[in-house]
């Protein structure tokens, strides 16, 4: 049961103000709760926060023009390229094979690091990752840059530590993950739609119950958002 209407004038409020948000998307799909920020306003004690109260992979949300427009593959392409090689990577087909259990695809993308970043993990250096791909992104879509390809290629270095997950170009559409959820939220708020986030982990090491996380939200003063109130709004 959805709780209402999205405040749109105190949501963009909450993120740029670089306060987190709460995202949970369905039983009947993964059944998780993300923390998300705005990347672009991401700093340090965002990476800590999601460290301490996530406790699931930190990531990138990212729209499907980080594929278009800034030339990023998809994993799965890039493994289905090196899968062709009998002689080295035929193990790979055997992997890409198996199914998700909660989707036809996986969003994900590469795993990343700026180029100005040491080993890339430590909480400055996901920062300023995070920011930096935010801001090469909204400077290539706004006509900022021409070329924001090149310029992305030349600030950052693979393998990193940071994964970027890409939206389906249909967003809600077609797939109703974490990543199109915050993706199609922020194009409604008309935000910057790139968003740091991270799954809930309860201490049992299983997903942190909606229920448990809602409370949570409640008790610390942070927005909780269903997904089905986003797919609503999005209409």
């Amino acid at each position: 049961m959805v709780d209402g209407m999205i405040n749109v004038k105190n949501l963009v409020k909450i993120l740029r103000e670089g306060k987190p948000i709460l995202v949970f998307d369905e039983d009947n799909r993964e059944g998780e709760t993300d923390i998300f920020f705005s990347a672009k306003y991401v700093t340090p004690s965002s990476i800590s926060f999601l460290r301490k109260n996530g406790g699931g992979m930190i990531f990138l949300a990212a729209e499907n023009r980080a594929s278009t427009e800034l030339g990023l593959p998809f994993a799965q392409e890039i493994y289905e390229e090196a899968s062709k090689n009998k002689n080295k990577f035929e193990i790979l087909k055997t992997m890409l094979s198996h199914t998700l259990p909660y989707d036809k695809r996986s969003s994900f993308s590469v795993f990343l690091n700026h180029k100005d970043t040491f080993t890339g993990i430590s909480d400055n250096d996901r920062a300023l990752t995070a920011k930096k791909f935010a801001q090469i992104f909204e400077d290539t879509i706004t006509s900022k840059i021409s070329d924001g390809q090149n310029i992305l290629a030349h600030n950052f270095r693979i393998p990193g530590h940071v994964p970027v997950c890409i939206a389906d170009s249909n967003l809600l559409k077609s797939r109703q993950g974490h990543t199109e959820l915050i993706v199609a939220l922020f194009n409604l708020i008309q935000m910057n739609p790139i968003a740091l986030g991270c799954e809930m982990v309860a201490d049992d090491g299983f997903s942190l119950s909606p229920k448990d996380a809602k409370k949570w939200a409640q008790k610390e003063g942070y927005l909780f958002l269903e997904g089905q109130q986003i797919v609503d709004a999005c209409q």
